[in-house]
This record gives C-alpha cells, structure tokens and sequence, in this order.
C-alpha cells in the first residue's frame, strides 16, 4: 500500500488544489523578485513583443488578455513608469493610441524566469484528446465545488484579481 492510498480522497484532492496555489505563489515571488513584475504585466510584455512593430492598442491587449480596458490601462502606467514600455499616438489614427515595448521592457521579458502557465500548456498540450476534455471537466466541476463559476478569470495563472496587482 503506497503512501498516496492511505489519504483519504478527500484530503488528497484538498493537498492538490494546496499545492497548485502554492505553486501559483512561488512563481509570483520569483517573478517580482527576478524582473520586478506581476504575472499580469509579464503577459502585457509578452503580448508586445509577438506583435508586429512590438505595439498594440489598449483595446487588442485588454480583448487578448480576457480583461477590461480599465485593467489594461492600469497594467501600462506601471509599465510606463518602469520604462518597459511607452505609449504613442498612431501616425493613421491621431484618436488612437498604441503600447510600444522598450528595448528595457525587452531585456525584462528575456530575464523572466519561465512563465507558469507554460509549463502548465506544455504539459496540456501532451495529453490526449479525451485526457484534456476530461481536465477540463474536471477543473470546471472544481470549480463549481468552490463556487467560483461566477468569478471573472483570465487564462492566466496568478493570485488575485488583475486589478489589484495593477498597483
């Protein structure tokens, strides 16, 4: 009989969902602690650098992200005030407005340690058909358990709300 067996199921499901938020916040310290940065403002980063001219609007990040305007605009001010990135006027479009990422906000991305949720993609993406149909059940009746199917969430793995790591 392994170790595993003789927890009760309930506490080893309990010991699970523990270790995934641990793991969530390990990797915001080290974040903070290796680039100065939250998750939230890492995606803003990495958003940036895949798009062409290293910009996109407030609006294309806030519809990528799954967020709202508001948070996007608060993620970019401290950004801006890090240097990491900087805000323009389109030279098409005088009512529009574009986030550009500094060769700063570059060199912060390539420091970062490896992105959580990549890992976590990586692994997903391994699995079978079925085997991910089945997680993602799985997760969404966790979910439900917890009463949290109301809750708004990103596709980002992070603590909190993106509002109030904007500060």
């Amino acid at each position: 009989m392994s170790r595993d067996s003789a927890i009760p199921r309930t506490d080893a499901a309990l010991i699970a969902l523990r270790r995934i938020l641990r793991a969530t916040e390990q990797y915001e310290r080290d974040l903070a602690q290796a680039a100065g940065l939250t998750p939230a403002k890492l995606r803003v980063l990495q958003i940036l650098s895949g798009a062409p001219d290293r910009s996109a609007t407030p609006t294309r990040l806030a519809a990528q992200m799954g967020v709202s305007q508001a948070t996007v605009t608060a993620l970019v001010d401290q950004l801006d005030k890090l240097g990491l990135t900087q805000r323009q006027r389109s030279s098409t479009d005088r009512r529009q407005m574009h986030v550009i990422l500094t060769d700063p906000g570059l060199r912060a991305l390539r420091e970062a340690p490896d992105a959580l949720q990549q890992h976590f993609v990586t692994g997903f993406h391994a699995l079978q058909d079925w085997e991910q149909a089945m997680l993602v059940a799985s997760l969404e009746r966790v979910a439900a358990m917890l009463n949290a199917q109301g809750i708004d969430a990103s596709p980002m793995l992070t603590l909190g709300e993106l509002n109030r790591q904007a500060d």
